[in-house]
């Protein structure tokens, strides 16, 4: 009989339990009532699976595989065996030039046998792992996803412990807020590291929602109508304010004269349109969700409208490639904040596929179209890309499409309600609506510039003067940049992130923070490069928290990722420095800007339970360097 802890069990109950209302022992790959009943057996969590198993099935093996290594350790030690004739030394460990770091697409990493089980070497990499792939699904991360530089700042750690062994974080849960109170239960063995306790825990990286709410009774979504005028004014506001500024994609005239129609007549022929409605409820979805996020309020709201959009979705999926398109990119839309449907890195790739299979990055495809289809194209395929920068970025993974491929100019410069083609003269002192868009458009540009010249091995061969050029190329196309902001940006009275200069400043010093923490490009920084590092990772956590006090910070995954990943740069560049760590502490307010990480890793903690782990490793470094501070010779006391 398998023991509790090596028994892998589903976050909520099987499709046949939960359609029959029956108790459900969840575990996996088969509850014991239809293995009773010899009946196929599938989970409501189906969709986030690894290969062809939940994710729930495949951390349980994973968390039973550490035990039996554990096991293997300790009977290993009790027989005497000399070090090197031990198998389990032959796992990697952190390395410190980045130029040959451990291998980033293992997944499986074992507790080492000196020092305890509990004191793993990879705390931090582990963390943005889980992380990452949490937020996906996916397993391959690149160098550009920053696991390779958290090894190295794990690395770096050491000069942080009294004998300059590895740092050790606190595998000590404390009763954050969200959590719950009381021991933990009883299969959790509490001297394991705080990466094993999350095994028990729903394999969702998103809010504590239980996956038996996300999918509606059918009666239910056929019953649900539209929200009241003003609430259905008010999502609107938000998702066009929000969403629409950052990824064009449908035509908002068109789309509001739609929505009011049918909103006074529902026996409008346009109610029966299966497009019309998907775009209708997909839009509130993603208005109460930004808005969700923002505020850091329950989304049981925003999950509704989206199942009611999915009612839709095989039928608008098939009235051809722009529409199939459209639907695809509205969902990626909505996973940037709830991903309760297919992962954020699928959707884009499939969508991408498709753009391209219909050749929207090439001019001969627009040739002898009207204006305005014209223009509805570019924002449609210019959108996509966005996306596809954003996440294969912070994920290092490949581009689902290439800049050298694209011959086609962006949309153009003019406010929504203006006729496609209606002769414009720009007002610099009234920007359009597509401002904002194509200078963050630019931005992303930018960014693939340094994912393929920074984080490719292809630069290998430059030589020092050509790879000291090729960043300070970069820097100064992210400082013209910043200088050239939209100003004076769109009044709105939502708090959109985007719509403030701080969300400016902070994109500047988190792709700044990319440019220069160690790389392919300089896989060893010198004493000024590391200083622009930790200026660069200080600034980009100022910034999130002067968006944080503003309340317009949006806390979903790829922010939680930005501010993880600026805590750990920061921690790299103040340890790194050559001169004596206390003077570098007190000189940098390194401690300070930490403990902003801290409170902003919290505030995440609301919505994801991950964050809070962050916080607490955060906070360790925080203790330490605080102590180390008091020491201007630079001498570390243990706490």
């Amino acid at each position: 009989m398998p023991s509790p802890s090596s028994t892998a069990r589903a976050g909520t109950s099987c499709r046949r339990c939960h359609r029959r209302k029956k108790r459900c022992d969840r575990t996996l790959p088969q509850c014991e009532t239809c293995l009773h009943a010899q009946v196929a057996c599938s989970f409501l969590d189906d969709d986030r699976q690894v290969g062809t198993y939940p994710i729930a099935y495949v951390q349980g093996l994973e968390s039973r595989v550490r035990e039996l290594e554990k096991q293997l350790s300790t009977a290993l030690a009790s027989t005497g065996f000399p070090d090197h004739a031990r198998p389990d030394l032959e796992f990697d460990q952190p390395m410190v030039n980045f130029a040959t770091p451990p291998d980033t697409d293992t997944f499986d990493h074992f507790p080492l046998p000196t020092p305890p089980a509990h004191a793993r070497s990879d705390f931090l990499a582990e963390e943005l792992k889980r992380l990452s792939l949490e937020a996906t699904a996916e397993r391959h991360l690149g160098s550009s996803s920053g696991l390779s530089f958290a090894k190295l700042t794990q690395a770096v750690l050491r000069r942080l412990s009294p004998d300059k062994a590895e740092f050790v974080f606190d595998d000590a849960p404390d009763n954050c807020q969200g959590e719950p109170d009381g021991p933990l239960p009883s299969f959790i063995d509490t001297s394991t590291s705080i990466l094993d306790i999350n095994t028990f825990s729903s394999p969702s990286l998103f809010n504590q929602l239980s996956l038996s709410h996300v999918l509606e009774d059918e009666t239910v979504l056929a019953d649900l109508h539209l929200p009241d005028k003003a609430h259905i004014s008010y999502l609107m506001e938000f998702y066009f304010a929000h969403s629409h500024t950052l990824y064009p994609i449908i035509r908002r005239t068109e789309f509001t004269s739609v929505l009011w129609r049918v909103y006074n007549h529902p026996q409008e022929p346009l109610a029966g349109s299966a497009l019309s409605m998907f775009r209708i409820w997909m839009v509130l979805a993603i208005g109460s969700t930004t808005h969700s996020s923002v505020s850091l309020v329950e989304e049981s709201e925003s999950v509704l409208y989206y199942n009611k959009a999915m009612v839709y979705f095989e039928e608008a999926f098939g009235l051809g490639d722009m529409a199939a398109l459209e639907v695809l990119m509205l969902q990626v839309s909505y996973s940037f904040f709830n991903q309760i449907g297919p992962n954020t890195f699928f959707l884009v790739g499939v969508a991408a596929r498709m753009a391209i299979g219909m050749g929207l990055h090439t001019s001969s495809s627009y040739l002898n179209l009207p204006a305005d289809v014209v223009e509805y194209r570019k924002r449609i395929f210019f959108s996509l890309y966005m996306m596809d920068r954003v996440v294969s970025m912070a994920l290092g993974r490949p581009f689902a499409m290439h800049d050298d491929d694209i011959d086609i100019q962006p949309f153009t410069d003019i406010d929504d309600e203006t006729p496609t083609g209606y002769p414009t003269t720009l007002d610099p002192l009234h920007p359009s609506s597509m401002s904002v868009p194509l200078h963050i458009l630019s931005l992303r540009r930018i960014a693939s510039e340094i994912a393929t010249k920074v984080y490719s091995p292809r630069t290998a061969h430059l030589s020092p003067f050509q790879r000291e050029a090729l960043l300070q190329s970069l820097h100064k196309k992210l400082i013209a940049w910043r200088r050239a902001m939209p100003f004076p940006l769109p009044s709105t009275s939502s708090p959109v992130p985007h719509l403030s200069s701080s969300w400016f400043d902070l994109n500047y010093y988190t792709h700044v923070a990319m440019l220069y923490r160690p790389s392919p490009l300089f896989p060893a920084l010198d004493e000024t490069k590391v200083k622009v590092l930790a200026m660069a990772a200080a600034m980009s956590i100022r910034q999130a928290m002067n968006m944080h006090r503003q309340k317009r910070f949006a806390y979903n995954w790829l922010n939680l990722l930005g501010v993880f990943q600026s805590a750990v740069a920061l921690m790299y560049a103040t340890t790194a420095q050559p001169d004596q760590l206390g003077i570098v502490v007190r000189e940098s307010k390194a401690v300070e800007d930490l403990e902003l990480a801290v409170e902003l890793l919290e505030a995440f903690g609301r919505k994801f339970g991950a964050a809070r782990r962050l916080a607490r490793m955060v906070r360790d470094v925080v203790g330490r360097l605080g102590g180390s501070s008091m020491f201007s010779t630079g001498t570390l006391l243990p706490n």
